[in-house]
């Protein structure tokens, strides 16, 4: 799974495919188990092989704000705090039980200079991510709710009976009860 994914980005090298899926063991966590949590250092970046992990932002009400889920065949990471060596701003936890591929980000970074695939995955992958973040921007300031949760049920079309509605209605910026009239509209 995570061999075709990363071909899927990049075509590597036999050699050094091999050296970068090294890196990676598999874990298992339960629903509800922290990935990432505000205020520490991360070191890990992980794939998914199943299960649904958030997000999130929690001000100082403890109010959460659901920034991005992360599914089956994505990396789920505290990407800037990865990459800047800071504290996290934002928490990641499992929405459901979940089977991870872990490795540790700094000695991915560390195969860069060996091994220019590697280097060239990173780049892409990071191309990516800002992409869907800049379009989820976007989608949050010029879209109505309605057009936001259309937009939601295309690119996660299981992801509703997987996780309480009401982490839906954080992601897509609306109250539980909001989306409980979009959802009735439809």
């Amino acid at each position: 799974m995570l061999k075709e994914s990363l071909n899927h980005v990049v075509p590597f090298e036999p050699v050094t495919l091999e050296c970068l899926l090294g890196l990676f063991s598999e874990i298992k966590l339960k629903k509800g188990t922290v990935f990432a949590k505000k205020g520490e250092y991360s070191k890990n970046i992980a794939f998914v092989k199943s299960g649904v992990l958030r997000a999130y932002y929690s001000n100082d009400k403890g109010e959460e704000y659901n920034k991005t889920f992360f599914t089956e065949n994505n990396f789920v990471g505290a990407y800037s705090a990865l990459i800047t060596k800071e504290k996290n701003l934002i928490d990641i936890d499992c929405l459901t039980d979940c089977t991870l591929l872990v490795a540790e980000y700094e000695k991915i970074t560390m195969l860069y200079g060996q091994y220019p695939q590697v280097e060239r995955l990173a780049r892409i992958l990071a191309e990516q991510f800002f992409v869907r973040k800049e379009k989820r921007e976007i989608e949050l300031v010029t879209l109505e709710a309605k057009e936001r949760y259309i937009i939601f049920q295309q690119e996660h079309p299981t992801l509703e009976q997987l996780i309480p509605q009401y982490h839906i209605a954080s992601y897509l910026g609306v109250s539980p009860t909001q989306l409980s009239r979009i959802r009735a509209k439809k």
